[in-house]
């Protein structure tokens, strides 16, 4: 009896020593992202308040050219990063999230399946551009397949994937990303306007800026400044492209286990991240849709919720100009930025080109 109350005692004490432990850890975590989260916030509502006088330009694109501007003047104090990395990151998954609650499945089906076409053409076009352009440029084969993998699919998202696969040097993965982001922002501000000079429709912008700009959180800020209807449409798409991760990857992966084998059979092959593969967001924007789809979603809440989701990318891509590293981009020097250059170009072009050919356009 002495040892039985004894363990219970054990595991009593156990018990309430883990639970303080768990809670103390959450607001040692809270403590660490509270203050860059509060400072994308503020930028936020400043962006709002510009966005609302020149409608135009937008908030998100006001959000990221402030945060730029700031970065530039002086770079984020070591305790804003945590925050600043959590806005950028988890709140703009959150943000397309939110948007999925105004979509319905049949829509976002219909969608994927018709932007197809256009999706493996532009894919195509800038692997192979890549290729050819980088060996052009003495670029080595892991930047050349970087800034082609990253251009093509989704970013920074497909670059980290992608390293997970190939185990770049860390410079590599470094310039890829500076060439990457350099040619998102441009995207970001260029887009816009160029979509209304050239008369497209939101479904037109949708598919132009999912297929062609690199990374998600640029698609999402671009076709939200054109247009409600071409975020969803957009951010359908550019979700859409990024299951190419997954086949990439995998072929990655077997073309380096032959090349380190020389060719030999049952080489050992690297084993995928899927989670870097395929981010849970996703599957959490799919089952926003499915609730919306099935009525979970009252209709009232669609406005708001559309708003809340623009507040949400504006924050992110405030967090994404405050992150900027202007060094960085310095040290990756010219030629990943004319073989970014050439690849951003490429893919607009056969985004264009593809949906005029395809009667999409």
């Amino acid at each position: 009896m002495a040892i039985e109350q004894r363990s219970m005692a054990e595991l009593r004490q156990a018990a309430t020593g883990a639970a303080p432990s768990r809670m103390a850890s959450s607001a040692r975590s809270a403590a660490e992202v509270l203050p860059g989260l509060a400072v994308c916030g503020l930028l936020a509502a400043v962006a709002t308040v510009v966005g609302g006088i020149a409608p135009v330009v937008g908030a998100p694109v006001v959000a990221i050219v402030l945060g730029m501007v700031v970065s530039a003047v002086r770079r984020p104090a070591t305790r804003l990063r945590a925050g600043i990395a959590f806005t950028g990151k988890k709140v703009l998954q959150g943000s397309v999230v939110v948007l999925g609650t105004g979509l319905y499945l049949g829509q976002v089906v219909s969608v994927g399946s018709s932007s197809l076409p256009v999706l493996v053409g532009t894919l195509v076009a800038a692997l192979a551009m890549a290729a050819l352009v980088g060996r052009l440029l003495g670029l080595d084969r892991d930047i050349r397949t970087l800034v082609g993998v990253g251009t093509a699919i989704c970013g920074a998202s497909a670059i980290a994937a992608t390293d997970a696969v190939i185990e770049a040097d860390e410079a590599d993965v470094s310039y890829s990303i500076a060439t990457i982001f350099t040619f998102n922002v441009v995207a970001v501000l260029l887009y816009p306007s160029l979509g209304h000079l050239l008369g497209l429709s939101q479904h037109d912008f949708g598919l132009w800026s999912g297929t062609a700009i690199n990374d998600l959180s640029s698609v999402v800020a671009a076709s939200t400044i054109y247009g409600h209807a071409a975020a969803g449409y957009g951010v359908i798409v550019k979700l859409t492209r990024t299951l190419a991760i997954i086949p990439t990857s995998v072929g990655l992966a077997y073309m380096g286990s032959r090349r380190r084998a020389g060719g030999r059979e049952g080489a050992e092959r690297r084993r995928l991240d899927w989670k870097r593969v395929l981010p849970a967001f996703v599957l959490v924007f799919v089952a926003a849709v499915v609730a919306n789809t099935v009525g979970l979603i009252p209709q009232g809440w669609h406005r708001g919720l559309g708003d809340l989701s623009i507040w949400m990318i504006t924050a992110a891509l405030g967090a994404v100009g405050l992150s900027t590293d202007f060094g960085r981009i310095r040290q990756a020097g010219l030629r990943p930025l004319a073989l970014g250059a050439v690849l951003w170009l490429t893919v607009g072009l056969v985004s264009l080109g593809l949906q005029a050919a395809t009667g999409t356009l």
